[in-house]
Parts: C-alpha cells; sequence; structure tokens
C-alpha cells in the first residue's frame, strides 16, 4: 500500500534533490502553476477532466467514477511505462490529495513501483508557501542596478549568476520584463507560481551575504512583489548605470526581436500612444509599420521612457547610490564586480 507524505518532509527531500515530484492533474492545471521542477503525467487531459466533471454535477459521483475508470483504463499501460522509466523515490500530487492522486499512487503500488503521495495535494503546497513567505526573514543585503530602459540590466545579473554571484532575478521568476511591452515572446507566471518560484529561490540564496537585484516596482506584468521585497530593495544599494542610448537600443533589439512579434509590438504601442506627444506618437507607428524598428526603439527612448526615468532617478538617497557611466554591458559587468569585491572582499561569489 502506497504511503502519503507530508509536506515538509517533501520539502526537505525536495530540496536535497532526493525525490521526482509528479503532478498527476490536467496539463492545463499544471501550467496554471505547480511545485516548481515536477514533472506533468496526467490521468486525465484537459477535456477528459471536463466531460468526468459534467458527469459528476450531472448524474452522480458513482458514473463520474466509472467513466474516469474507464477513461483511465485504456492509459494505464503507458502510464505505467512512463512512471517506471523515472528513477529513484517519487511523490504524487493532485489538487487536494484526492481520487486521482490516490488512483495513481495505487495503481503504480499494485505494478510494483513506489510512490508517496503528498498528503493535502497541491492545495496543502500552496498553503505552505503563503507561510513560508510571510514568516520569511531574508537577510542579504541587496545591491540593486538602476537604469533606463534598454541599458541591459537583466542581461547583466544572468552573466553575473552564470558568473556564480548571487542573483534575485525577478523578472525572469515573473515571465515578464516589467514593461507594456513585457510580455513579447514570454510566458508570464501568475502569482500563485510566481511566488513559488520566488520562495525556492529565495531559500536557495539566504545564506549569502549579499544579492543583485533589478529596481522593479511593487508589480511586475501580472504579478506583485511581496512587502518584505520592496523594502529590500528600498534599503539596499542602488548602483545607477548609464550607458549610451544606441546600446540601449541594440539591447532593446535583441531581446525583443520585434520583427518575430510585429503585431504584439503594434497592440502594445497602441496602449501608451495617448501619452506620447502626437507628432512623436505618429512617427513610431509609422516606424513600427514599416518595420523600422532601431528608430522607433530611440524614438520611445527619448520620448517616453527616458523622461519617466528621470523622475524615478530623484527618489533614492545620495548617500545609498553609485553612478557608473559605461560603455555596454560587459564594462558594467567589470565594474560592478569591483564594487561587490571592496565591500564584500570574502564573499564575492557563492
Amino acid at each position: 500500500m502506497f504511503q502519503d507524505i507530508a509536506i515538509e518532509e517533501l520539502m526537505a527531500a525536495y530540496n536535497n534533490n532526493e525525490i521526482t515530484l509528479i503532478d498527476v492533474r490536467s496539463p492545463s492545471e499544471y501550467k496554471d502553476s505547480t511545485i516548481p521542477g515536477s514533472l506533468n503525467i496526467p490521468l486525465f487531459n484537459d477535456e477528459e477532466r471536463a466531460e468526468v466533471g459534467t458527469i459528476y454535477k450531472q448524474k452522480s459521483s458513482e458514473a463520474a467514477k466509472e467513466r474516469g475508470l474507464e477513461i483511465f483504463s485504456a492509459k494505464l499501460p503507458h502510464f505505467i511505462k512512463t512512471f517506471a522509466a523515472i528513477d529513484g523515490p517519487k511523490a504524487v500530487f493532485c489538487w487536494r490529495g484526492g481520487m486521482r492522486s490516490r488512483t495513481a499512487a495505487t495503481v503504480l503500488d499494485l505494478m510494483g513501483i513506489r510512490a508517496q503521495r503528498l498528503q493535502g495535494g497541491f492545495r496543502t503546497y500552496r498553503q505552505w508557501i503563503v507561510k513560508q513567505l510571510d514568516a520569511i526573514d531574508f537577510t542579504p543585503e541587496a545591491y540593486v542596478l538602476h537604469g533606463n530602459t534598454g541599458t541591459g540590466k537583466t542581461l547583466i545579473l544572468q552573466e553575473l549568476a552564470k558568473q556564480e554571484y548571487p542573483v534575485l532575478d525577478l523578472e525572469g521568476l515573473a515571465g515578464h520584463r516589467g514593461s507594456i511591452f513585457g510580455e513579447i515572446g514570454l510566458e508570464p507566471n501568475n502569482q500563485k507560481m510566481f511566488e513559488s518560484l520566488l520562495f525556492h529561490e529565495l531559500d536557495k540564496l539566504k545564506s549569502s551575504p549579499y544579492i543583485l537585484m533589478e529596481a522593479e516596482s511593487k508589480r511586475v506584468g501580472k504579478v506583485v512583489l511581496p512587502e518584505f521585497v520592496s523594502q529590500k530593495k528600498q534599503k539596499g544599494l542602488h548602483i545607477f548605470i548609464d550607458m549610451p542610448i544606441s546600446e540601449r537600443v541594440n539591447h532593446i533589439l535583441e531581446d525583443y526581436l520585434p520583427w518575430e512579434h510585429h503585431e504584439e509590438c503594434l497592440e502594445a504601442f497602441m496602449r501608451i500612444k495617448r501619452r506620447i506627444h502626437t507628432p512623436i506618437a505618429a512617427q513610431i507607428e509609422e516606424d513600427l509599420k514599416s518595420g523600422n524598428y532601431h528608430a522607433a526603439v530611440r524614438l520611445l527612448l527619448e520620448h517616453y521612457y527616458d523622461p519617466r526615468y528621470e523622475f524615478h532617478e530623484n527618489n533614492y538617497d545620495e548617500n545609498k547610490r553609485i553612478n557608473l557611466r559605461v560603455q555596454n554591458s560587459s564594462e558594467a559587468i567589470v565594474k560592478i564586480k569591483e564594487i561587490i569585491e571592496k565591500r564584500q572582499p570574502a564573499h564575492t561569489v557563492l
């Protein structure tokens, strides 16, 4: 008989990479939010789940169970084969630790494949995440990167992370670049998934004496930052990066690839068009429509983003800020590393 596993025990094994987590919910449930790193081996696809749910509502729970068993029976050989290919300890979960995960764990046990079931399911995990974020005591000092749009702050953070510097990439966790054009070419996360990813990332970084992060607002795309993250940013050391506009335009073109997302770029621009002086807005629209993206991006920076940033820049105490004038992101990385080395000589990288 399979065994249930409590959320605390599961997370301890998860943090030590000692267990594989399998979400047996439908693909759309899995896509909406799951335990980061989980595999999705669903009992039912989205259409089958909807069918079983309709039978439950319109007929009875018994009729729904019978139809569910009929659907799942046809999938059993593939289901068993998929699980058998996964080495090591395993745990399955559904929404509430109910019928789907119980069925999966029971069938696997009958076939000699041991898999525990998360007690309370994903709902319990979600409650655990909220509780952990409410109680977290995150002590590392923050080095906060600022700079006009296109400065390449995310690129800089990603490169520093590759070099094993402790980086909290909030835009990466949100799946959004934090602007009106921010989700173009990306798959944004909802609040539930963001909070899960955020907690596990903070847990990895909690023993570092410092972290590097970008100066985000309280909202990044569809998600809202916890208050303690905003406070951590506010109290940190603020590094302002000044980079030539030509380099910033190139960064934006390389990041957004507007020629591959032509319609999305136009739609995003139309949402801010009224905020830009009419003749300039008309020129940007014309450039976007004609594919003259370089000119459109430069005008957007000069007449929309840069004026907004000048106001933002004055909100920080001069005693907690460092200004860096650089020609490109590579030079910025070198100078940021020098700042860290001076302030954290014994703990430059993790």
